[in-house]
């Protein structure tokens, strides 16, 4: 096995992660090429492990290769393999991906991102078995299961003549959609207790004290666009920063980049919610400027209410309140969060 993370397990009790992973369980006992598709972060190496280790071939090699990894002058090397002098650099033979994934699997991460020239040259390994190292004029059998993996939507690039049809129909005899995380409705808090607990061990803490609520509340309420890859990180992050080992963890840092001092780099961006003040011309009318200014912020907190499905700590975290603020200002202009 080449390039998964050792000792990397599934973790979750939604129902569309535990469909997803059921899938994979059944696909894997087939001979047939797998299609995984998901966002960055999902975990589409793990479903390609299970898929092998569930296999007959379980026995045999799990050779992995990140097709966005290298540039386009070596994807073929590498997949297929080189004579000796075939190319400038090529001082001795070398077998490919294919012939060293020879009984087991091979899995393609980021196949979106392969050339029209690989894609030609991969349609015939998937059809007739046989891979030809450049440079060599004999093909050479080889028995090779394989599984792909893309956050890009193939179809829709087949459709646009930037991925061969053919073969996204040979790779495609299963699909597997993984869920993002936003949509595993629960796992935010049962991944960010397991990846805590792991932390805080690796730290030498005596005990794991968990989160505090409104903490929590956070992890769960934040849109994780990286997944369980961010999630890991915001939360090892947040337990390696805490030095109060005897209490619930009660901060949490999204952006690690985010400090006062950060260097201003153009124009400085303005605040995701309010909106920019473009009209001027009408402000000599107002003469009660407390009461326009009230219904200024009340239309802000409206419309941040609506934009984050009336979820209050997501609000207030739009917004830059703290949850007392939010709750404050829904008071003071008679608003609710329902």
């Amino acid at each position: 096995m080449l390039g998964m993370e050792k000792n990397s397990q599934f973790i979750g009790e939604s129902l569309a992660f535990l469909d997803a992973v059921e899938q994979a369980s059944r696909a894997a006992e087939l001979n047939r090429p797998v299609l995984i598709i998901g966002e960055r972060g999902t975990g589409k190496e793990l479903v390609a492990e299970r898929l092998h280790r569930l296999s007959p071939r379980w026995g045999e090699p799990l050779i992995v290769m990140n097709c966005a990894a290298l540039p386009e002058t070596l994807i073929e090397a590498e997949l297929f393999g080189h004579e000796q002098g075939a190319f400038t650099g090529a001082a001795r033979a070398r077998a490919g991906r294919f012939e060293e994934a020879d009984g087991g699997t091979l899995f393609l991460d980021e196949l979106g991102t392969l050339s029209m020239a690989a894609q030609e040259r991969l349609l015939r390994v998937v059809e007739y078995g046989e891979v030809t190292r450049i440079g060599a004029s004999r093909a050479k059998m080889v028995d090779v299961r394989i599984i792909a993996a893309t956050n890009e939507d193939l179809p829709e690039a087949a459709a646009a003549g930037r991925f061969r049809a053919d073969l996204l129909d040979r790779l495609s005899f299963e699909v597997i959609t993984l869920p993002p995380l936003r949509a595993r409705e629960g796992d935010a808090a049962v991944l960010a207790d397991h990846f805590g607990r792991r932390m805080a061990a690796e730290l030498g803490w005596p005990r794991w004290p968990g989160f505090t609520p409104d903490a929590m509340a956070e992890l769960e309420a934040h849109p994780w666009p990286g997944n369980v890859r961010e999630l890991r990180n915001v939360v090892e992050r947040a337990v390696y920063r805490w030095t109060e080992p005897a209490q619930p963890v009660a901060r949490i840092i999204f952006d690690p980049f985010a400090s006062p001092w950060k260097p201003a780099g153009g124009t400085p961006a303005p605040s995701p919610e309010a909106p920019p003040v473009s009209d001027v011309s009408g402000l000599e009318a107002i003469s009660d400027l407390k009461a326009a200014v009230d219904a200024h912020e009340a239309a802000i907190v409206r419309a941040a209410l609506q934009r984050h499905r009336h979820n209050q700590r997501a609000t207030a975290k739009g917004l830059g309140l703290t949850y007392d603020q939010l709750r404050h200002c829904l008071k003071k202009h008679g608003l609710t969060a329902g």
